[in-house]
């Protein structure tokens, strides 16, 4: 047997679009990372970008278990001296970009470096309903249905 090793122009991307109402944040970011990535794939090669594009909507009605919402702090770095600044996940989700939960979780779980940068580019994560990607014609993902842990009321 030789070992399958997929050419980048011989990759098919697919739309895949996530409704994340009610979805428990680290679960759906598992699940796109791994679309990202392209791990669902019989053709999975590590060194190629053979992942799917992820549209995610609802992002500002994701679920947090435990007491997450109060708990959770993300740090930054202004770059000046004494610049670490921090905002609870609460504050993030009822602010002006609450789609920064979801794209820190799943970005965390990409591996750094350039095709890990080139991956994150495929996903598109919406606060709403709306979306402009409809001319791609996304196949809908029901996450909630694969685990019932996946979902919170």
């Amino acid at each position: 047997m030789k070992t399958y090793s997929q050419k980048p122009a011989d990759v098919e991307k697919k739309w895949v679009l996530i409704d994340a109402e009610g979805l428990v944040v680290g679960r759906l970011a598992s699940i796109v990372a791994n679309r990202l990535r392209g791990k669902h794939k019989p053709t999975f090669t590590p060194h190629v970008d053979d992942g799917d594009n992820v549209i995610v909507i609802n992002a500002d009605k994701v679920a947090l278990t435990g007491k997450k919402l109060s708990d959770k702090i993300y740090y930054w770095h202004t770059g000046h001296p004494g610049g670490v600044k921090q905002r609870s996940a609460s504050q993030l989700l009822e602010g002006r970009f609450p789609e920064r939960v979801i794209e820190k979780a799943v970005e965390r779980m990409i591996p750094r470096g350039p095709l890990g940068r080139r991956q994150m580019k495929n996903l598109r994560v919406y606060a709403g309903t709306e979306h402009p990607h409809a001319a791609q014609q996304p196949e809908a993902l029901d996450v909630a249905a694969l685990n019932r842990k996946n979902k919170r009321a």
